[in-house]
């Protein structure tokens, strides 16, 4: 129907004949003898001159046919990369009618979210929309490219699986030939992975859809797209060197520039220095440790196990309401309170600060805290005490809203996290709880220490992180049966249920499994920052609302009195 794309016309293209489809974006008359029609597809739009006029209306479907002419001398668009020809004498060909749409397809105009998710179909045709989907077509491209060049299989695995222990609420899916029984939609493949490297795949891949019922925010959907791998007979640095390969080349053809080779830090480092385990290196004003300063202080407030500072530079202007807004900010997040000192200088010249507790410090402490923190005349000293995971939590937290800046701003900041906990916290019967899961692999140098110290023992699991976001993680998995059995011991799950909840690995880990890692990278995060996105709903096709809504679909719907019949579910009210 069409001998060219809309965008693609140029000064080479002068004195050809073309046709060209797509939808009407502008319309405008010149009296009775001349209109002209901006028409758009996904690749631009071109401007052509019809004689007379033409009976069509924004966002009508029609197929145009001109000569491409140079525009008159003064009327070339240089915002257009047409701009510099049209077709002329053109017969226009309307395909299909439109009624007016609800809202300009046009990106210079705002419109409220619910609105363009309820119309996705005209949304997606705003330029920035069109732009983002084929971003992540190349994205995904780039990525299974590089796992095809370093000799990794694409393997699809089930959507309808068993329930896996991964810790988040699964979406379930009742079966109607087994009453009473359920399927669950996958959170991810990781199971099925581990299977297919005792199946001897050695090197899998999957562009892979996970789902999970957890609440919805900007990095988060309840459907998400990952780039799931696992491999046989590899080290934790290989994955890491497979997966930085394939998200570079991913960087590169998103925005036409390699970046760096990725650092690695490990965990305990990073929430040390950042109050963080997904640190945003972008920008310095890391924590400082002041323990030692105050380690025989009189002050009441920072006789804890741990006292920590950031450094706001400049920060010594802001105003006491600005500060008592922080202070609230620090308690909410969990803090008894925050300590604020504003680095000052007198006429003398001898550097001083100022705080409703500087009273309470003796001149040693004031000069050691200054010292400490390195701060300079006109800075401001943020100061928490507590114990190490929380103040490290409120410090990282006001650490990024006071220095933090959009994650799709650049320069684009990656970074290994490795070395993380083995188990975080422990449940109302005083076992450990799994940091990552049950099947990741301590680190070697920790594990004699599994049942005497377990809170101490370092896992072989690793995250990416870019620009502050978890791009996604991974890790080396148990394949010994001793050693899987002695983390279960420890996580208080005995032989009965190990064999209920994970028989079928176990049971296929007993013909042979290989020593094997992986990882899974989150793609919507990924080409979001790559599109300059802070929302991954920018980037997905047909997302929901924070609250888990269609509004195009209206789902979710309740299902129909036979439906649930047939399913053997009977609808109860909700409980408050």
């Amino acid at each position: 129907m069409r001998t060219h794309l809309c965008g693609t016309l140029r000064s080479e293209d002068v004195g050809t004949r073309a046709t060209v489809c797509g939808w009407v974006a502008k319309r405008r008359e010149h009296g009775e003898h001349l209109a002209f029609i901006d028409l758009r597809d996904h690749t631009g739009i071109v401007q052509c001159v019809v004689p007379g006029t033409v009976d069509v209306r924004s966002e009508y479907v029609v197929a145009v046919e001109g000569e491409v002419r140079l525009r008159p001398a003064g009327t070339t668009n240089p915002d257009l990369p047409t701009g510099e020809v049209e077709l002329h004498d053109c017969t226009v060909t309307v395909l299909n009618a439109a009624e007016p749409p609800p809202f300009p397809v046009d990106d210079r105009v705002d419109v409220d979210e619910v609105i363009r998710l309820k119309h996705r179909f005209v949304d997606l045709r705003r330029p920035t929309m069109q732009a983002n989907l084929r971003l992540r077509a190349k994205v995904n491209s780039s990525l299974r490219a590089a796992m095809d060049r370093q000799g990794f299989l694409e393997v699809e695995t089930p959507l309808l699986w068993a329930p896996t222990p991964e810790g988040a609420r699964e979406f379930a899916v009742p079966s109607r030939l087994h009453h009473g029984s359920c399927y669950v939609l996958p959170q991810s493949p990781q199971l099925a992975k581990q299977l297919l490297m005792v199946a001897g795949v050695d090197r899998y891949y999957q562009v892979a859809r996970c789902l999970r019922d957890e609440d919805l925010r900007a990095d988060r959907q309840f459907e998400f797209s990952q780039l799931d791998i696992e491999a046989s007979f590899v080290t934790q640095e290989d994955v890491l060197s497979f997966v930085s390969e394939a998200v570079l080349d991913a960087a590169e053809a998103a925005t036409g520039q390699r970046p760096g080779p990725v650092p690695t830090m490990t965990w305990a480092e990073a929430m040390d220095r950042y109050g963080t385990d997904k640190p945003d290196i972008r920008f310095a004003m890391e924590l400082v440790d002041l323990t030692a300063v105050f380690a025989t202080t009189e002050f009441r407030a920072f006789s804890a196990p741990c006292v920590k500072a950031i450094v706001l530079d400049g920060g010594a202007g802001l105003s006491r309401s600005r500060l008592d807004a922080l202070t609230d900010r620090a308690k909410a997040l969990g803090a008894k309170g925050l300590a604020w000192f504003k680095v000052t200088q007198n006429e003398d010249g001898v550097t001083g600060i100022e705080s409703p507790v500087a009273k309470f410090l003796s001149d040693d402490e004031q000069s050691g805290l200054v010292a400490a923190t390195g701060a300079t005349v006109g800075d401001l000293i943020l100061t928490v005490a507590d114990d190490y995971r929380l103040t490290c939590h409120v410090l990282g937290a006001l650490r990024l809203e006071l220095g933090g800046r959009p994650v799709s701003e650049g320069p684009y900041a990656y970074l290994w996290v490795v070395d993380f906990p083995m188990f975080d916290g422990v449940d109302d019967a005083g076992n450990p709880v799994a940091a990552h899961h049950p099947f990741t692999m301590p680190h070697p140098e920790d594990i004699d220490r599994l049942e005497s110290d377990p809170a101490s023992v370092r896992s072989q699991a690793y995250d990416l992180v870019l620009n502050g976001w978890e791009l996604g993680s991974g890790s080396v998995r148990v394949h010994r049966a001793d050693i899987q059995a002695r983390i279960f011991s420890v996580l208080g799950i005995s032989d009965e249920e190990a064999a209920s909840r994970f028989g079928f690995l176990l049971g296929a880990f007993r013909f042979g499994a290989p020593p094997h890692a992986g990882f899974a990278v989150g793609l919507d995060r990924l080409v979001a920052i790559f599109a300059g996105e802070d929302n991954i709903r920018e980037v997905i096709a047909f997302p929901k609302t924070q609250s888990g809504w269609d509004p195009m679909t209206d789902a979710p719907k309740p299902l129909a009195a036979g439906a649930l019949r047939d399913l053997g579910l009977q609808p109860i009210p909700k409980l408050d």
